[in-house]
C-alpha cells in the first residue's frame, strides 16, 4: 500500500500564502498585485485565475462573490479564503522543503 502525497506547485504555494496575507481582501487582482509586490515575480492574469480555480477544485480554497460595484461595471469581486485542507497542504509543503534543506544550506551558498 502506498501513501500518495500531493505536493503543491510553486505558484500554488505562493497564491495560497498570498491569500493568507490578504485575509478578507483576497480577490483575484489584489492577490496578483500582492504576489508581484512581495516576490518581484510578474504573473499573467490568466495564470493566477486558472491556478486559483484549480486550488478551489482541490479543496484548498473556497470562494464567494462579493457585492457588485459600479466601478466594476456592476460585476462582483470573487473572494478567496484558505480552507483547512489548504492549511494542511501548505504545512506539508513547507515541511517537505525544510526537510530537504536541512543540512545543505552551506553546500549551495556562493
Amino acid at each position: 500500500m502506498t501513501n500518495k502525497v500531493t505536493f503543491l506547485g510553486e505558484l500554488e504555494q505562493m497564491l495560497l500564502l498570498t491569500v493568507v496575507r490578504l485575509e478578507d481582501g483576497a480577490y483575484g487582482m489584489a492577490i496578483r498585485s500582492e504576489l508581484e509586490t512581495q516576490t518581484g515575480r510578474c504573473v499573467a492574469r490568466g495564470a493566477v485565475y486558472i491556478t486559483l480555480d484549480r486550488l478551489v477544485q482541490k479543496g484548498y480554497l473556497q470562494s464567494w462573490l462579493g457585492d457588485s460595484t459600479p466601478e466594476r461595471g456592476g460585476r462582483a469581486k470573487r473572494y478567496f479564503e484558505l480552507t483547512k485542507a489548504g492549511k494542511r497542504a501548505l504545512r506539508a509543503s513547507r515541511e517537505a522543503l525544510v526537510n530537504l534543506w536541512n543540512g545543505y544550506e552551506s553546500k549551495i551558498e556562493a
